[in-house]
């Protein structure tokens, strides 16, 4: 007998859907309120016009996008209104809903669907895409992300992009906070192995983090790795906008920081997120 059921606990595949499933409900819990500080504020604002510059210098307009954990539906929507056919998928069935007013509102329906479907669920989905992206970190909320690279590699054509939002292990800014808080065991969150729990409006998001070599093997074998940069290495993470904007000037500054230095060497190491380009073999 499995020694996890032994002491009560599910086996791993079940207790990995326990997991999902807490999750899922945290998701739920925020989707009303999400298009405020929590999902979309200035620094997240600055991080996510990156991720769309990104996807437009790799994938032209007209072309079949998947989205990856769409949340309220921001991104899918940009991309839409430019000529983008989307496909946008969340594990979160408000925000999936969320997302489908927003497509309704904003005129787009013709070109963005919305589906509740996981990450852990793309067996289900068919079809070809042009490239697929995910912004804000809901790849490292799947508990397989080798299987994830399989399933992106069914899906997408050969030669087209993969543009990822990643939470890193390795953020200055988050260190220096917690630990000058004397919270030593918060500041060191990120570089501990396996699942971490983290809290969001009473809820738990079970989360994996990842140095970008580490996030990238997992790919490896169907994708070749293009670039990858720091997001938000010299401003602070976008939960301390606050910071922001007591002095928003100077903020602006190292923002330009970030924007000059964010590809090099070791600094794209670092940072709240990393965003990473990977091209179909």
């Amino acid at each position: 007998m499995n020694e996890q059921a032994e002491a009560g606990r599910p086996a791993s595949g079940a207790f990995d859907e326990v997991r999902l499933l807490d999750t899922q409900r945290a998701f739920d819990s925020v989707a009303a309120d999400y298009d405020g500080p929590r999902g979309n504020n200035e620094l997240i604002q600055r991080m996510r016009t990156t991720m769309w510059n990104t996807v437009g210098a790799e994938l032209p307009a007209g072309s079949r996008l998947l989205d990856l954990g769409c949340g309220t539906g921001l991104d899918a929507v940009e991309f839409a209104r430019h000529g983008y056919h989307v496909v946008a998928s969340d594990w979160s069935p408000e925000m999936v809903a969320r997302t489908r007013a927003r497509a309704e509102d904003e005129g787009v329906r013709d070109r963005l669907s919305a589906v509740h479907l996981g990450i852990q669920q793309l067996f289900l989905l068919g079809g070809r895409f042009d490239g697929v992206y995910s912004n804000f970190g809901p790849l490292n909320c799947a508990p397989d992300l080798r299987a994830v690279a399989d399933e992106c590699a069914r899906l997408v054509r050969p030669g087209g992009s993969l543009v990822f939002s990643v939470m890193g292990r390795v953020c200055p800014w988050e260190i220096a906070h917690y630990a000058a808080r004397r919270r030593f065991g918060r500041a060191g969150i990120r570089f501990g192995k396996g699942v971490r729990e983290v809290g969001m409006n009473g809820h738990t998001i079970w989360t994996w983090y990842y140095t970008p070599r580490e996030f990238y093997a997992a790919f490896a074998e169907h994708f070749t790795l293009a670039s990858y940069r720091a997001l938000s290495l010299f401003l602070p993470p976008p939960y301390m906008v606050d910071r922001y904007r007591r002095r928003p000037e100077r903020y602006e500054r190292l923002g330009r920081l970030d924007d000059r230095f964010g590809g090099l060497p070791l600094l794209r190491d670092m940072g709240d997120h990393f965003l990473i380009v990977m091209h179909r073999r």
